[in-house]
């Protein structure tokens, strides 16, 4: 007979993590459980002091002296180098700048530049929206096209036309993880170019850009790499190819020379050439700060922490929430899935302001999905237990309806 797990068995699993002590590195709210750091990461503690030093010190005493005497101006390939590790690349291979979507756009538009034979770029249906909007954008501009496919037969539709596939890693919403290796060895097999979006699994999952040769990859500063609300995002391009890689947006921090002043655009050697305008300091100290919580970490330990968070809410969910209309909506197997876990409910928006309601934060996707994210830095087991029992009091009281009812009102 199988003993149901219990809280005690959680507050357990705590005491034997080695990661355990990362949590008091964040700033996380008494009485709230936070499982919506795949949306936005929760506050290092450090980060306040760090951007007041850079505000009243390096802003307000240094002034114009801190893009050298701080190194201002390296900040980009700094956080570059910082994120490499994180995602299986060199430091040299990965720089931090503008948004995903600048970056994807820069990224779809060159790839296109260095397959010119070819007009399709080949993107998932159904994935996040940006990536195909990004990708329409460029075909529009150079007289391509975009052609779809469903996520699981991307490969399938691979042919001798394909310039580029766009595809992220971890899907966000139901949180399949695409086998990397895979898909990039089927592109390279056809002559196209593959660009990962990365911006559901830094940070949390395990990514080897180098092992898999990719050539691509983009991917955000605010999710699981705690850089803060619309923190740079960053882009990589892989050694082979970045003396070839146009830059399609040809700002003057991209330039070889930016302070030359030349009219005539002269790319920088390398990723450089891929900066636009003047690097955001402040967002980008806030990221420095986020990303400096993994100093020390073992990121295996770290991975394997979030595949375990996951597997506990997916047994604990069928355990103690059965019977309420719950549909696994996610992959079972950790290695074939992300760091967030969903299940699909025909009422899973008024469920999931109940939980928000008593402190339990998680997120909704349209149409029926309650979405749970769980961040290895500084979730807990006993943060896993204690949502899907609150979870399991809100739907055997029915408080949930109230939140539907209110809903209705609203809309109506």
């Amino acid at each position: 007979m199988t003993v149901a797990f219990r809280r005690q068995d959680a507050l357990s699993l705590d005491a034997a993590d080695p990661l355990a002590p990362m949590r008091d590195r964040f700033v996380l709210p008494e009485g709230v459980i936070y499982l919506d750091g795949n949306s936005l990461g929760a506050l290092p503690r450090t980060t306040p002091a760090h951007l007041a030093d850079v505000v009243t010190a390096q802003w307000g005493r240094d002034l114009i002296t801190s893009w050298n005497r701080h190194d201002w101006i390296g900040f980009p390939m700094r956080l570059g180098a910082m994120i490499a590790p994180l995602i299986g690349a060199r430091p040299d291979e990965v720089i931090a700048c503008d948004s995903t979507s600048v970056n994807l756009f820069k990224l779809i538009a060159g790839a296109a530049a260095l397959r010119p034979e070819r007009r399709t770029i080949l993107v998932e249906d159904g994935g996040f929206p940006t990536d195909r909007y990004m990708a329409e954008s460029v075909a529009a501009l150079v007289g391509g096209s975009v052609r779809t496919a469903p996520r699981e037969a991307i490969e399938s539709h691979i042919d001798d036309n394909v310039a580029l596939v766009v595809l992220t890693q971890v899907d966000y919403r139901s949180s399949d993880r695409a086998d990397m290796a895979e898909v990039t060895a089927a592109a390279h097999r056809r002559g196209a170019l593959i660009l990962w979006d990365l911006s559901h699994s830094a940070g949390a999952v395990t990514i080897d850009l180098t092992t898999c040769d990719a050539d691509l990859a983009v991917g955000c500063g605010y999710k699981y790499l705690n850089g803060g609300p619309g923190a740079p995002a960053f882009l990589f391009v892989a050694r082979r190819l970045q003396d070839a890689l146009p830059s399609v947006l040809p700002g003057w921090m991209g330039h070889a020379q930016p302070f030359a002043f030349e009219q005539g655009y002269r790319p920088a050697p390398g990723l450089a050439r891929h900066l636009c305008g003047t690097p955001p300091i402040l967002a980008m100290a806030a990221l420095e700060e986020g990303l400096g919580q993994f100093d020390g970490v073992d990121l295996q330990a770290l991975f394997a922490k979030g595949q375990g968070l996951g597997d506990l809410f997916i047994q604990l969910m069928e355990e103690r929430c059965a019977g309420h209309g719950f549909t696994l909506a996610s992959p079972r197997q950790a290695t074939a899935r992300g760091s967030h876990v969903c299940f699909a409910h025909d009422h899973a928006y008024p469920i999931c302001r109940a939980l928000i309601e008593r402190g339990v934060v998680g997120d909704f996707r349209a149409p029926d999905l309650l979405r749970m994210g769980f961040t290895p830095l500084y979730t807990r087991f006993a943060d896993v237990w204690d949502a899907v029992e609150t979870l399991r009091e809100v739907m055997t009281t029915g408080v949930w309806q109230e939140d539907r009812l209110q809903q209705r009102e609203v809309v109506t």
